[in-house]
């Protein structure tokens, strides 16, 4: 299975909305911080989205939501700005390996 067939195609509605409500509303930024699992409960988001979630893993997440919602979360998660640009370069990389050789 190629890289482009993991990837879906069309955005996460309640993935969106976690990251829209999380940059919306601080106390949920704050509760989300000291227990995600409870916040993820409110979501209907599926088992390999939560995982992603709990894994900081940009190459799940990326491909399902707005690019803003996607910075914005990770700067609520306190991933450095550095680091998250460079995972998104990673993976374009990646992508780009898998179109020439694919």
């Amino acid at each position: 299975m190629s890289a482009n067939e993991c990837e879906p195609k069309m955005t996460d509605y309640w993935l969106s909305k976690l990251f829209y409500d999380l940059t919306q509303t601080p106390s949920l930024a704050a509760e989300y911080s000291e227990t995600p699992e409870e916040v993820f409960e409110r979501y209907q988001l599926a088992p390999e989205v939560r995982d992603a979630l709990r894994t900081d893993n940009v190459a799940v997440l990326a491909p399902r939501v707005n690019a803003y919602l996607l910075r914005f979360y990770f700067q609520i998660r306190g991933l450095p700005e550095p680091e998250f640009i460079a995972r998104l370069h990673a993976l374009k990389e990646q992508k780009e390996k898998g179109a020439l050789h694919g």
